[in-house]
């Protein structure tokens, strides 16, 4: 790990050399920024760019456009950021998805971990153990005990191959012992209504794409993927209040340039989404989604990124992970 930050902070370094120096940091932005979303509008992707970009456009003076670029779970949006101009103009929507299924868990990746730098980490949303109504069981201890006794006899959703749900399948097997058969769908749209119509058992998602299911009662939550309680279910325990150790489940959001953007320039793409994380609007709106603060520096969005592409990597040794 040690090694590829090294790599990651002397790529970042070199970036001046190799971009240039055709703006300074006092002109940036000199026109509008792209921010690449690689999921379709109305996903919490969307809605995180959107509230955090408004703020920009206020800070900056400059059109923050949000560029929905949906597809091959992410690797088309974020492949358009890898190898767009390093600027700061186009950066990426970055999640687990698209910045680390994408480039760990495909052979033949279009795009490495180390074609971006990352900028910040806007906000977390921890993943939540969900099931259908008709699903026997209530507890994550009853769950557990359930698959255990069916092995592989459990369909288990999720919103693609490589997605954020799929690696948190993954982990939660790992961690479990359970056998559990993975359903992949085009999306967690689709994914969610089979799990309400009883198609599939379950599945682990985020509160915020499964909050119309949650708070009308559609579908039972048991169980938080997380280090701690979410305010919109207090009553539902963490996976490790259940007896469930090393089941939490990465779901990051945050911004990403291209790798060779000027340090100064991520630097100061970095203040803005930090300016926006501090006022009192954007929690609210995060907040009603889910989702945790989270902020910071460069530095910590990359140990944060490679903290979570190193625990894939020890799944994909393990084989609990296989590369497709």
């Amino acid at each position: 790990m040690k090694a590829t930050l090294l790599a990651l902070s002397l790529c970042c370094a070199s970036a001046c050399n190799a971009a240039g120096k055709s703006e300074s940091v006092d002109s940036f932005p000199s026109k509008p920024i792209r921010w690449v979303v690689p999921f379709a509008p109305g996903a919490s992707t969307d809605l995180i760019a959107r509230t955090i970009g408004q703020r920009l456009i206020e800070i900056w003076g400059k059109q923050i456009i949000v560029d929905n670029r949906p597809g091959a779970g992410g690797a088309i949006g974020a492949e358009i950021v890898a190898r767009a101009v390093p600027d700061g103009h186009t950066v990426l929507l970055a999640t687990v998805g698209p910045n680390i299924g994408n480039t760990l868990l495909v052979k033949k990746p279009a795009y490495r971990v180390e074609d971006f730098a990352y900028v910040a980490i806007a906000a977390d949303n921890p993943m939540v153990l969900l099931v259908n109504l008709s699903f026997p069981a209530k507890t994550p201890g009853e769950f557990v005990d359930y698959v255990k006794a069916r092995p592989g006899q459990v369909n288990w959703a999720s919103a693609g191959v490589n997605s954020t749900p799929h690696i948190s399948m993954a982990i939660f097997a790992a961690a479990t012992g359970v056998k559990l058969t993975h359903v992949p769908y085009k999306g967690g749209a689709p994914a969610m209504i089979d799990v309400v119509s009883g198609q599939v058992a379950g599945i682990l998602t985020s509160v915020a794409t499964a909050e119309t299911q949650i708070r009308t009662g559609r579908v039972r939550v048991i169980g938080v993927a997380g280090p701690k309680r979410q305010s919109a279910i207090p009553d539902v325990p963490t996976l490790a209040e259940a007896g469930i150790r090393n089941a939490e489940s990465p779901n990051f959001y945050g911004m990403a340039a291209p790798a060779r953007t000027p340090p100064a320039i991520v630097r100061k793409l970095n203040a803005g989404v930090n300016d926006a994380l501090a006022q009192p609007e954007v929690r609210k709106r995060l907040g009603d989604l889910g989702m945790d603060i989270v902020g910071g520096s460069p530095e910590d969005a990359t140990k944060y990124v490679m903290t979570q592409v190193e625990r894939v990597r020890g799944l994909i040794k393990a084989g609990v992970l296989t590369p497709e």
